[in-house]
């Protein structure tokens, strides 16, 4: 029995030794990566490193503290005087967090063709992040490059409907290679979060 286990070793090692040892220690199915695994993997990696949850708690923060639409009038995408506040309060809170990054979306109502209409769209969030960039937010933090056009709408009717003719604007994700900025006020909110996640599992907790 020695010798056969002998020989299984010397070839075990042999087999080891002209592996490479970067893809002993890649991960499970890389080399199977045909250049999707990577974005099949993003949103597991994003809950992993908790970026996932943090964007997600962000921006039901900022939909609860600040304006997150505004809207146009027909065909038209000048910034009103409400409009402009709405975006006003958005660029303050904006302004909390340096480290976040922020997507305004472009819509518009039914009326015209979805061609004029996305191209409207854009128009509408592209004025939406100049004015916040009027403001004192970082252009480099701000996206508007998609525009749903009229394929999204508030109410679903094909005539015009102010509510439908609107941007909105979303938490998206987090500047990267950056360091982070922990000013007074960053840290006190941090410190509001992790209080206020305290009290909410103390309080489920305490009705169990």
């Amino acid at each position: 029995m020695r010798g056969p286990l002998v020989l299984l070793s010397v070839s075990a090692l042999v087999a080891l030794g002209g592996c490479n040892p970067a893809a002993i220690n890649a991960p499970a199915g890389s080399t199977l990566d045909s250049g999707d695994f990577g974005n099949a993997t993003m949103n597991n990696t994003l809950v992993m490193n908790g970026e996932r949850d943090a964007v997600i708690s962000l921006s039901r923060r900022f939909a609860a503290e600040a304006p997150t639409t505004i809207n146009f009038d027909f065909d038209s995408a000048v910034l009103d005087g409400t409009a402009q506040a709405a975006l006003a309060r958005q660029a303050e809170w904006i302004a909390q967090y340096p480290s976040v990054r922020f997507r305004v979306y472009g819509h518009t109502d039914k009326v015209g063709s979805n061609s004029y209409n996305k191209r409207l769209g854009l128009r509408r969030a592209r004025a939406a992040v100049n004015y916040l960039v009027s403001r004192g937010i970082s252009r480099s933090r701000l996206e508007a490059v998609v525009s749903y056009g009229e394929t999204q709408p508030l109410i679903v009717t094909e005539n015009r409907e102010r509510r439908n003719r609107r941007t909105v604007t979303e938490v998206s994700g987090f500047l990267k290679r950056k360091p982070l900025v922990h000013d007074g006020k960053y840290m006190q909110r941090t410190y509001e979060e992790y209080v206020d996640s305290a009290t909410e599992l103390h309080a489920i907790v305490g009705d169990e």
